[in-house]
């Protein structure tokens, strides 16, 4: 088996770190014997990839996410996965535009497809968006934690928390009923059949909405609607309640994974809250093609083609909403931006954690922190939000310095669950039923529906299950941990789960362990009370809460989710090693431009470089790669202890100044190992020049920062202006010249 690991391009700032980063890497593995290729599953990639006949064939390109899609099944799938854009419609436009702008004949995204030509393109961008790079690549479950390492700098270096109040008004807001939660069914499959998605009118006429859906054996199914009646009411009166309380409004969404349902619910927000503006100006909107799914932002861009009088009229009546309204909360204050403006601009699994932080408030459009409402229309998952702010209300804050941590074992693989629904997500075209049948004409699950009620079917496949169930059991072995099921046997899909969890736990040596299954609430609870004691407890989810609990617990122990070690055993054997938890950091990027100081943190690359590196070895017998994978672990502790990551402040160390860092401490531990003399010979060398030139190197890095830097791309950079840009340093280049 050829000792290769596959490292993705992806966007934004993990993207512009790779520039500084791999030759680095590729550098210090050649030395092991050890390939590393990219893949470019950027935004501008992927649409570049699924648009060839638009394109001379000097411009195509291969579909390199399909191509991860399938080495993923593979035993020999060893990719590490850096952070990529989960493209909103907004961000999806900026790529087109910039790619046309550079020569590709893309086709417009059409917003309101006629023809079939429109409709196919629409279905081809649709599937770039969102989140639709993962779901292919997670042919695993999921096994995040915090490094050794990194707890001991949090433990050392504590960040900041936000002092909590008992009096904080801050809560979280859902509804009580018409609700996903509240409208479930689930059922298991017992033999393998396919299913149909249709729409029965009250007249009887029949539509299907997705003619096949192949389940396998042991499948767990699962569909639930939300009713947009009960919804609008419910934000109506959570406005009210906000203004009543004096506290600001906010919308917790997750629109960029839930790409189908949650802008959807986000655009009846924005009709909900600027109602006055939608009841005066609603034909002019449907005529400028505004798409309320797209945020308020969408009808300042579409307004900014009528005459002055016009649109300064209907700026005037959008700014009257706010005499009457709540304070909202606001992403950009400065700037005018709520958290009304963008779907993809507040997203739950990092606004929640953030608010939290930041004793239980969000900023008004004064720049100041203020309790909140923080609207969750689902009840799904709310109540773990509530619990800890609950939980903050009465003990204070947690401490950094003595905190617990929560490591978690999270079902994903083969799109398991809501993250695998958005082909299966349907707005109901009329009054009636929507209903799943099976091949035999049974119906399985159906759900009387109102015009526009959002109505999803999810599956989970039983071969994951099984994983996850045995994944838990092993995490709980290797630490000592409780490891705590969150399913709530009321909620009818978990009901289906906790079944099987029963099943396959005596598959396994459970003797000694603590292995409980409680609902969310409780499950929060028992873990904050763990945490604040400072002992570990080891979380065991499903899809969704593995990505929101992977924000909260180390965003409030670590103070980011960037830093955590996420590894994806594979099913068939081979390893995804992903790098942090904390998106691509398009703010990072706007510094860069402006004054070529970049402060992305690749600490979640060296960690994942090790774990790659360490299963490399396992997986092909190369020795060195776990000389590399060794070495790399004492170097990332070194790096934390003497604190070598990138400062916020321009003319400060940054992210290159960091990867030279890394570099020097990792070749000085290869100098001072004795597991293998051939590295130790070569790597004395270089840990050598690199000691003697640091201070040389270290200018040369920051010399290079200050005045505004162009990469020739935005989405899409010129590969040879960005290299240039993110190694600045001769002196350095010059010795790494020396391992090729």
């Amino acid at each position: 088996m050829t000792s290769k690991i596959i490292y993705t391009k992806t966007d934004e700032a993990p993207a512009l770190a790779t520039y500084s980063l791999l030759p680095i890497i590729q550098a210090y593995t050649n030395a092991a014997g050890v390939e590393v290729e990219t893949r470019d599953i950027s935004l501008a990639g992927r649409v570049i990839a699924n648009f060839p006949e638009y394109l001379t064939q000097e411009q195509r390109i291969g579909d390199a996410l399909a191509e991860l899609g399938e080495l993923a099944k593979t035993p020999e799938a060893n990719i590490i996965k850096l952070p990529n854009i989960s493209a909103s419609v907004p961000q999806l436009r900026s790529v087109i535009k910039e790619l046309q702008e550079k020569g590709y004949a893309l086709p417009d995204y059409p917003a309101e497809p006629k023809t079939d030509e429109e409709k196919a393109i629409q279905a081809t961008y649709d599937k770039i968006k969102g989140s639709a790079v993962n779901p292919v690549l997670r042919e695993g479950n999921s096994d995040r934690r915090a490094p050794g390492s990194v707890k001991e700098y949090a433990r050392n270096n504590p960040h900041s928390m936000g002092a909590w109040s008992k009096d904080s008004a801050s809560y979280v807001a859902s509804m009580s009923e018409g609700d996903f939660f509240g409208s479930e069914q689930s059922v298991t499959v017992d033999a393998a059949t396919d299913v149909r998605i249709e729409h029965v009118a009250a007249n009887g006429d029949v539509s299907v909405l997705k003619a096949s859906t192949p389940l396998l054996a042991g499948e767990v199914i699962d569909a639930s609607s939300i009713s947009v009646a009960k919804l609008q009411a419910f934000l109506a009166a959570e406005i009210e309640v906000a203004k009543e309380k004096g506290i600001l409004f906010s919308l917790h969404m997750k629109a960029t994974m839930m790409k189908v349902s949650d802008p959807i619910i986000f655009g009846h927000a924005v009709k909900v809250f600027y109602k006055d503006v939608f009841a005066k100006h609603g034909a002019l909107f449907a005529e400028l093609g505004v798409d309320v799914n797209n945020g308020l932002g969408d009808v300042y861009a579409k307004i900014q083609t009528l005459d002055d009088a016009k649109r300064t009229e209907i700026e005037a009546d959008i700014d009257a909403v706010y005499a009457t309204r709540p304070a909202i909360a606001m992403v950009d204050s400065d700037r005018g931006i709520t958290n009304l403006h963008v779907p993809s601009d507040v997203i739950i699994d990092a606004s929640m954690p953030a608010a939290i932080r930041s004793s239980g408030q969000m900023w008004n459009n004064e720049g100041k922190l203020q309790d909140t409402s923080f609207v969750i229309p689902d009840r799904c998952y709310s109540s773990v939000y509530q619990a800890t702010i609950d939980f903050c209300k009465e003990h204070g804050a947690f401490d950094p310095t003595t905190m617990g941590s929560v490591p978690n074992v999270g079902l994903m693989a083969q799109k398991a669950e809501e993250y695998g629904s958005h082909d299966k997500t349907f707005e109901a075209p009329a009054n009636g039923v929507i209903r799943v049948v099976d091949t035999n004409g049974t119906t399985l699950l159906e759900h009387s529906v109102e015009q526009g009620d959002i109505w999803r079917m999810c599956q989970v496949k039983d071969a994951p299950i099984q994983d996850w169930v045995k994944l838990a059991v092993n995490r709980a072995r290797a630490t000592g941990n409780p490891a705590i099921f969150w399913l709530d046997e009321n909620r009818a899909h978990d009901a289906q789960i906790i079944k099987k969890v029963n099943a396959y736990l005596p598959n396994h040596d459970t003797s000694g362990l603590d292995i409980q299954i409680l609902a969310p609430l409780e499950a929060t609870l028992f873990s904050l009370a763990r945490i604040k004691d400072g002992l570990d407890t080891i979380s065991v989810t499903g899809n969704v809460l593995r990505d929101y609990l992977t924000d909260l617990f180390p965003i409030l122990e670590l103070g980011t989710s960037a830093k955590m070690l996420s590894i994806v055993p594979l099913m068939n054997g081979g390893g995804l090693f992903e790098t942090g938890a904390g998106g691509s950091a398009p703010k990072h990027v706007q510094q860069f431009e402006k004054e070529n100081h970049l402060r992305w943190d690749s600490l979640g690359e060296f960690l994942a470089l090790a774990a790659s590196l360490e299963h490399l070895s396992t997986t092909t017998g190369n020795n060195k790669a776990q000389v590399l994978a060794d070495t790399l672990d004492k170097a990332t502790g070194t790096f934390l202890a003497e604190n070598k990551s990138p400062s916020r402040k321009v003319k400060e160390i940054d992210n290159r100044g960091s990867h030279f860092f890394l570099s020097l401490f990792w070749a000085q531990e290869l100098a001072k190992q004795d597991d293998d003399s051939e590295l130790k010979a070569q790597f004395t060398q270089i840990a050598s020049d690199l000691e003697s030139n640091k201070e040389q190197i270290i200018n040369e890095l920051n010399d290079a920062q200050g005045p505004a830097v162009n990469i020739g791309g935005y989405f899409q950079p010129n590969d040879a202006a960005a290299f240039e840009a993110m190694r600045p340093s001769t002196t350095f280049n010059d010795i790494l010249a020396k391992l090729i």
